[in-house]
């Protein structure tokens, strides 16, 4: 009898109960290794410089995280990756040319302040990456707009400014941009590669796109966001692209450009900040395509999507809570005017 008792127990535990064998750093290093082919391209054009940018924007995310954690009394967290990933993407979306300063200030406000104060990985508002970038863009606007021509710091000691694509046209338009680039074909193939000015991780369109295939591969990611933020904004840059004309604009300029595809597969998707719900995806992804076409068009930046992607960060909570599933078998809470009844 006590056989068969023993044989018949159900351990009871708390959820969840269905488990998988990724963890928080497995995924965190994993993104960070599907940027590295991005990061690379960014190092061969903008040369040595970029290097160091990249390299100050990880250590200093990194030792900011031990730092605040380690004055706090709190459990070390730097291994999990999360810090790496931060600092990261914070020097790919930073101009090659920017002072050694910049990066370590950037990483300060994105790893203390947009994530440490607010309690750690899992409870940020905002994207981290990309308020480090905010900050820096509001603070230093001169620096974090110089653009230096991509194979200028491999050729001379002085690198060559210029205008990045989008800089081109916003302020002198497609005319201009084909006399640069001669023909559409190698516009779309510059682009495409990456061999154009801008952020050091941003221009490679090819290798961010393998990083995202790995990603979607992988599960880390889902189709949603991006699909929904680059299929807006292709379709507003069709319909509105041109000045004084609908329907005549060029998608793919605006798709290869800036940092679209970095942002749509990359920092869009982050899963602190976006919503949890496919649903809610959809229309978060369709909110950021729609901001970042609307700065780019009308607004007096070239470029729209890091401001686009944090002000969708306000809204995943209500998202989320809009599209949420209603619980199976709920009872509907009677109000006072039908218990009178």
């Amino acid at each position: 009898m006590e056989k068969t008792q023993k044989e018949h127990q159900i351990t009871v535990s708390v959820s969840p109960h269905i488990k998988s064998e990724e963890t928080t750093s497995r995924i965190m290093w994993s993104v960070s290794a599907s940027l590295l082919p991005a990061a690379a391209m960014g190092v061969y054009f903008f040369g040595p410089k970029a290097a160091l940018n990249l390299a100050l924007c990880i250590i200093s995310a990194l030792l900011s995280e031990y730092a605040f954690q380690k004055m706090l009394n709190r459990k070390i967290t730097v291994n999990d990756g999360s810090a790496f990933l931060t600092g990261l993407l914070l020097g790919m979306n930073l101009p090659a040319s920017v002072p050694v300063y910049i990066p370590i200030i950037g990483s300060f406000v994105a790893i203390m302040i947009t994530k440490q104060l607010f309690g750690g990985l899992g409870f940020n508002v905002f994207n981290p990456a990309l308020i480090g970038r905010a900050f820096l863009l509001i603070s230093f606007p001169k620096l974090m707009t110089i653009w230096t021509e991509p194979t200028a710091a491999f050729v001379r000691l002085d690198a060559k400014t210029t205008a990045t694509p989008l800089g081109i046209l916003k302020e002198e338009g497609v005319s201009k941009l084909m006399e640069v680039f001669g023909d559409k074909i190698n516009l779309y193939t510059q682009l495409f590669v990456g061999h154009r000015a801008g952020s050091i991780g941003e221009t490679s369109v090819i290798a961010l796109l393998l990083g995202a295939a790995f990603l979607l591969y992988r599960g880390y990611i889902s189709w949603e966001i991006p699909v929904s933020f680059l299929g807006t904004a292709a379709l507003l840059a069709w319909v509105f692209g041109t000045k004084g004309a609908l329907f005549a604009g060029d998608p793919l300029v605006h798709l290869l450009s800036g940092g679209m595809v970095l942002g749509a597969f990359f920092m869009a998707t982050d899963y602190v900040t976006c919503p949890s719900i496919k649903k809610g995806q959809i229309l978060f992804g369709i909110g950021c395509g729609f901001l970042t076409m609307l700065i780019r068009l009308k607004g007096g930046y070239p470029e729209g999507v890091m401001f686009a992607i944090l002000i969708m960060n306000c809204f995943s909570p209500l998202i989320d809570r809009g599209f949420r599933t209603k619980v199976f078998g709920a009872r509907k809470l009677a109000t006072a005017k039908e218990i009178k009844k």
